[in-house]
């Protein structure tokens, strides 16, 4: 009733007549109303949308049209080769082992540069035995297993053939030892590997930089230097090792060398003290390490060596021995004693001053 009273007395409504009609619409629904209030809107026709018929049988796909059917990349039609002899590839580490199964990497290339003077590639695949559609002609073919590889030439005619390939390689695997049989950590352990002759310049070219101590590496049989380093000042040890074919060859290299942790102390067992900078020279003056901190952690050759530590001008001096396998901590007292340094402006006793 509120409602019936609100519609008759309003503006838009003058007769009773048109008060009942304004009720009616309000029983028939929303959409009703709403065509009472505009009677003068012209009327939308529904649009039709048009049905798909459900599929016809259970896995049918349903017709769409103006659909390309998908391109199958396996179809023959779709692959210009397939009809090309087939050449049928496997690997070998040596002649008396068995085809490698994975890790092969296979690329086949035209015998022929081309105007930037290199060869083109035709084909690749990755795996162990691997197959190729090619056309009649030469080829390069080219296996890489590791550091290892293999090239080729291969002329195809129209019958299948296949082709087994012997890598002549094997594997080297590295770690070192403290002297004694000491365990040295992982993480301060690298190895470089380098070719076994050296070039013009007295040099030797660096083959993999950075191998991670027990892990593997795949090699062409030859000799090899190994230069592995402990921490990163002068813990070096070079070695020549020898890859055979279808073998992994462990080495274990050992070191002379200690980790030292060297602080500077008012006092034997005091507190470090902070911004501190090291120097660590041999007995002839040669720099060995430098760092800067309250602490100067370094892995060093066994020997005799010099510290000095410069805190704050002052500079204080102590000579210690690295015995091999035997990590310690070093202490420098600074003492009532020590030097000062000498700036750019004024000059230490008995020095000319910088120009």
């Amino acid at each position: 009733m509120g409602v019936f009273q609100t519609i008759a007395t309003g503006s838009i409504f003058r007769k009773p007549l048109f008060a009942i009609a304004a009720c009616a619409c309000l029983a028939s629904g929303p959409v009703a109303f709403a065509q009472s209030l505009t009677p003068d809107s012209p009327e939308v026709a529904p649009l039709e949308l048009p049905t798909i018929a459900p599929p016809a049988g259970k896995g049918d796909i349903p017709k769409i049209p103006n659909l390309n059917e998908y391109a199958n990349p396996k179809a023959p039609q779709n692959n210009p080769l397939v009809n090309e002899p087939e050449l049928v590839l496997t690997a070998k580490l040596s002649d008396e082992s068995e085809a490698i199964g994975r890790g092969l990497v296979w690329r086949v290339f035209s015998p022929d540069p081309g105007p930037d003077g290199k060869l083109a590639l035709l084909a690749t695949a990755k795996g162990g035995t691997t197959s190729f559609n090619l056309a009649p002609g030469s080829y390069l073919i080219h296996v890489a297993f590791g550091r290892a590889g293999a090239t080729k030439r291969i002329s195809m005619t129209r019958a299948k053939r296949t082709e087994t390939m012997i890598l002549d390689a094997g594997g080297i695997k590295l770690n070192a030892v403290l002297a004694g049989g000491g365990r040295i950590p992982p993480d301060r352990l690298r190895f470089s590997i380098y070719e076994d002759h050296e070039d013009a310049n007295g040099e030797r070219a660096l083959i993999i930089p950075d191998v991670k101590p027990d892990s593997v590496v795949r090699l062409n049989t030859g000799t090899y230097q190994i230069v592995s380093n402990y921490g990163t000042a002068n813990a070096v040890i070079r070695s020549d090792i020898r890859v055979e074919a279808g073998k992994i060859t462990e080495a274990n290299v050992e070191h002379r060398a200690a980790l030292m942790t060297m602080k500077l102390v008012r006092e034997a067992g005091g507190e470090a003290l902070a911004d501190t900078a090291w120097s660590v020279l041999t007995t002839s003056g040669d720099i060995v390490r430098e760092s800067v901190g309250a602490f100067a952690s370094m892995v060093l050759a066994e020997g005799d060596y010099v510290i000095i530590a410069k805190n704050k001008d002052k500079i204080y001096q102590r000579d210690f021995k690295v015995v091999a396998g035997r990590n310690q901590d070093v202490e420098v007292i600074a003492s009532n004693g020590a030097s000062t340094a000498a700036s750019a402006n004024q000059p230490a006793k008995g020095e000319e001053p910088l120009d």
